[in-house]
């Protein structure tokens, strides 16, 4: 046997010692008394113990052979020529606190440099990029709060909500370069590809609200001290802007496969459906819409570089939205043409509706149906022109009409953007469901947690990891975000590669 064979049970003494104790009291009457619940509880304790001492005398075992490097300069190439070794810092890892021993450069004026924490790609805080991961999956799916709880009940460690969200923050600093340098597969070349772009509002804390919306919430006086009065807003959210891009088979359709049959037909035939593939998503609070969309002509570039495929952009009608893809599309020379989400023209039907049926009388219904079939069939001016005749004819006071000249304003004003005949005989979407399902998953879910206040910071961080999450790329995001780690915090320090590359 060699001599380090020989050597290493005596260097991981302490993890020895504790691997016997458990041994021991799994033999002793002690835990012959305890029910299985118990053992699990002991055993977790004990075992999570037992890795912080294996991890420890593993540590202390490579600061023993930690080798002596005959030149290290630093990003100035300053040799650091004075060696001392047993430099200790503490790492909070998964398992508890360790010490970890290595060799510091020295050279009087300069920061210390330490090639052993490059090896081991320590972080520069005191948490391990293990409680960073958990710090970020939890972050993701729960409060800062519900997050600390999760990682204490995972590995027994106690974080603060405080530090659980710098971790996050920290987890989440790479996700815009990740995806500006991932590849995308390749998808069948027929299938259309699909922009869309939202927003949400966030509530925010009182100093991360954007310059105009704190000056409006100084500004307002609201007339009742407990609650906000008909017409008043909170001014307290910043709007987070939502991306989306998606594949989708082209499947024809008429105006009354999207509109339900009416009653006479008891027996329905199913409507042909295409089903969104390949989605990736992103949202940012911090970014403008303007940022949020180009990023998203990004991704679309990066699936379809030649421009080889057929291009459409839905939207809910917001003019500023609009005016970015458009600048978008010529910028780079694509023809994108823009869609209004049908749903969002419905919304705007039935409010013209109660202007001229009571409500829930069973005539609206039918009326909405027989304008949204020919907005379908591509007259919407016309029904612009008879909602307006309508209103004039019944002699609706201006109070009363107002929702059905908004109506018939909206059809004019968005005309170009309502060729349904046209995306219906190609086989494009007509609905924003992609997208306001982004918002919902991405923003709501997470960020519409009662009494929750955001910093910019966190919000962002948040966003961020949870479009990575449901993009389904948080593995190899992690990958790249510890690569990037090492070298931004340790390759980068150096003139000369004493820090071994990643793989």
């Amino acid at each position: 046997m060699t001599g380090g064979a020989a050597e290493a049970p005596a260097r991981f003494g302490s993890s020895s010692a504790c691997f016997e104790q458990v041994l021991a009291w799994l033999e002793g009457d002690q835990s012959a008394a305890l029910s299985h619940g118990q053992l699990e509880d002991e055993l977790e304790c004990r075992g999570r113990e037992l890795l912080r001492r294996l991890l420890q005398d593993h540590l202390s075992l490579r600061a023993a052979s930690e080798a002596r490097l005959p030149v290290v300069a630093d990003e100035d190439e300053v040799v650091h020529s004075v060696l001392e070794p047993g430099h200790v810092r503490v790492l909070a890892s998964v398992f508890g606190p360790v010490d970890v021993q290595r060799i510091a450069y020295r050279h009087r004026g300069h920061r210390n440099l330490h090639p052993g924490d490059g090896v081991l790609n320590l972080p520069v805080e005191r948490h391990s990029h293990g409680l960073r991961r958990l710090a970020a999956i939890e972050s993701a799916r729960g409060s800062f709060e519900q997050a600390a709880g999760a990682i204490t009940r995972a590995t027994g460690q106690h974080l603060g909500k405080r530090q659980v969200e710098a971790l996050a923050a920290r987890a989440a600093a790479d996700v815009q370069d990740f995806y500006a340098s991932a590849p995308r597969r390749q998808p069948q070349e027929n299938d259309v590809l699909v922009i869309s772009a939202d927003g949400k509002g966030i509530v925010m804390r009182p100093d991360a609200l954007r310059a105009a919306t704190a000056k409006a919430a100084a500004k307002a006086s609201p007339k009742l001290a407990t609650r906000l009065s008909k017409g008043e807003k909170r001014n307290r959210k910043r709007m987070a802007e939502v991306g989306a891009v998606y594949d989708l088979t082209p499947v024809p359709r008429c105006a009354t496969d999207v509109l339900a049959s009416d009653k006479s037909d008891p027996d329905p035939p199913a409507p042909p459906v295409s089903t969104a593939k390949n989605k990736w998503v992103t949202a940012s609070v911090v970014q403008d819409a303007a940022t949020v969309i180009a990023a998203v002509f990004d991704q679309a570039e990066r699936c379809d570089p030649g421009h080889a495929r057929t291009w459409v952009a839905l939207v809910d009608g917001n003019n500023h939205q609009i005016d970015r893809i458009n600048a978008e599309s010529d910028t780079r020379g694509i023809t994108v043409p823009i869609l209004i989400d049908f749903i969002h023209v419905l919304e705007y039907l039935w409010g013209a509706a109660w202007c001229f049926f009571p409500e829930a009388d069973p005539g609206a219904e039918a009326w909405v149906r027989e304008r949204a079939l020919a907005i379908l069939h591509g007259d919407a001016r016309q029904v612009a022109a008879g909602i307006r005749r309508r209103a004039t004819t019944a002699k609706l006071p201006k109070a009363k009409r107002g929702k059905a000249d908004a109506c018939a304003t909206y059809l004019i004003n968005k005309t170009s953007y309502l060729d349904y005949p046209r995306a219906l005989a190609a086989g494009w979407p007509i609905a924003t469901g992609i997208i306001e399902g982004a918002c919902r998953s991405l923003v709501a879910d997470r960020m519409d947690i009662t009494g929750a206040r955001w910093s910019v910071d966190g919000a962002e961080a948040v966003l961020k990891l949870r479009a990575v999450r449901a993009n389904n790329d948080f593995d190899t995001y992690w990958r790249y975000h510890l690569a990037r780690e090492r070298h931004r915090v340790h390759e980068s320090r150096y003139a000369n590669d004493v820090i071994p590359r990643a793989a």
